[in-house]
């Protein structure tokens, strides 16, 4: 059994009223309660280890200072975990705290949660996506403000707030950076499932960056991978770095793409960056870093979203005035680290 210490332990062990304990630890006790014996209480409850009745002080105040926060397996993925960390801090620095259930990708899962979450009386929910996607928005009171986290709710109606990376921008970034190097024989290995929204978004980067450095854009250097990981990767990488045309540079979906073509490179005796320059996507450290040479990637702001999303729904629980759903589009900037360089002389 578990035992609580209340304002009748502490007032028993200071010899006072259990108001005089309850006006001190609630900061009204100036002019109410002698310092010396506020002073008294105050290290009498330190010593008992007391902790505030949250939930007893929320149904007085109707403030819960809880915001809730249902992740469909952004918890067990190591470089999207920054965005609850980014939550979690800045809810703590407004004194606020972050009930997190994650639904590790079970569907039936979100609606028991949501419950399980109003009835701890939070003032606002997050709704983090593993990755970029459109996400359904559960049945919510009027009184409970949402943010989505990394995705867009599937209906555009929906009176939510949502931040997203700038795919575009940090497509356009890696490109440009390539274009800046020399290069002009530039690929692009997409992803071919369309359940990533961010497959479209890249694309039109890469495809901005060319037109604007007076490249044309060659639908023979754009290939396809049919998912994000390495393995996947290696079958366009075989296909495009076996050209006897091959490309001097390619921009990759993802850092785990970009990991395939390393490896072929590696076996057709292609080096890095010297023959061939690489660019990934997503900044998995665990990936760029550990690379020979380390990989130049677009950082996903998953920290940055998770702060933006925390604040945003606190923001939304204190102010109830009907305002238009914010939309935020966070920058992903680029990482440099030593995967590319000038094309060989006299190759473009």
């Amino acid at each position: 059994m578990v035992f609580m210490v209340t304002l009748r332990d502490i007032a028993e062990q200071v010899g006072v009223s259990v108001s005089a304990v309850s006006l001190v630890l609630n900061d009204r006790g100036r002019g109410r309660v002698r310092a010396d014996v506020a002073q008294r209480i105050r290290e009498v409850a330190a010593e008992l280890g007391y902790i505030p009745n949250l939930l007893a002080r929320g149904l007085k105040t109707r403030q819960s200072l809880t915001i809730g926060l249902i992740s469909d397996r952004v918890a067990s993925i190591p470089f999207a975990g920054q965005m609850l960390a980014g939550a979690q801090v800045a809810a703590s620095e407004q004194d606020y705290l972050l009930m997190l259930i994650d639904t590790a990708g079970e569907a039936q899962l979100e609606g028991p949660a949501v419950r399980a979450l109003l009835q701890r009386n939070i003032e606002g929910l997050i709704i983090a996506a593993e990755f970029h996607r459109d996400v359904e928005i559960p049945l919510l009171p009027l009184s409970i403000p949402a943010v989505v986290l990394d995705g867009r709710p599937n209906d555009p109606s929906a009176e939510v707030d949502w931040v997203v990376p700038d795919e575009v921008g940090g497509a356009y970034s890696a490109t440009r950076h390539l274009v800046e190097a020399g290069h002009r024989r530039i690929a692009f290995c997409n992803v071919a499932d369309s359940m990533f929204v961010a497959r479209e978004l890249r694309r039109d980067g890469y495809e901005k960056a060319l037109i604007e450095a007076g490249l044309e854009v060659d639908p023979a250097l754009i290939v396809e991978a049919a998912d994000p990981s390495a393995v996947a990767g290696r079958v366009p990488a075989w296909e495009l770095l076996g050209r006897r045309d091959r490309p001097t540079a390619v921009f990759c979906f993802s850092d785990q793409i970009a990991l395939g073509f390393y490896q072929v490179a590696q076996q057709i005796g292609l080096r890095i960056p010297d023959d061939l320059s690489v660019i990934g996507f997503d900044n998995q450290q665990f990936i760029a870093d550990s690379l020979l040479p380390g990989l130049s990637s677009i950082q996903l702001p998953h920290r940055a979203m998770g702060v933006w999303a925390a604040k945003q729904a606190i923001a939304r629980s204190r102010d109830s005035s009907e305002s238009a759903p914010a939309h935020r589009l966070m920058p992903c900037p680029l990482i440099e680290r030593s995967s590319v360089a000038p094309p060989a002389r006299g190759i473009r």
